[in-house]
């Protein structure tokens, strides 16, 4: 397995709602990617920040994923130019020991 966590910060108030709708416009296309174990996007309390949790059955289908619909007509054309990204691979502290 190969697990993503994906912090995201949107810096000007006006771009949140449309990063929200086009996260929840991705996930049916990334759940149905091959590979794609779960795909989960969250809406902090915070406002504009958002957490994408990433399950793959591998790093080679998570890399798969950047020339899929999801990335190439969602998330870079939409989302990348309204926020700032931090990416952790991760691995779950249950699955470390």
């Amino acid at each position: 397995m190969f697990d993503l966590i994906v912090i995201i910060r949107v810096p000007e108030t006006d771009n949140i709602a449309p990063v929200a709708d086009a996260l929840a416009r991705m996930r049916p296309l990334c759940l149905d990617e091959d590979g794609c174990v779960s795909w989960e996007a969250y809406q902090s309390e915070e406002p504009g920040r958002f957490v994408l949790v990433e399950r793959w059955a591998s790093r080679a289908a998570w890399e798969a994923h950047d020339a899929g619909d999801a990335i190439q007509k969602i998330y870079v054309p939409e989302i990348m130019p309204r926020i700032e990204r931090e990416v952790h691979p991760s691995t779950r502290v249950s699955d470390a020991r």
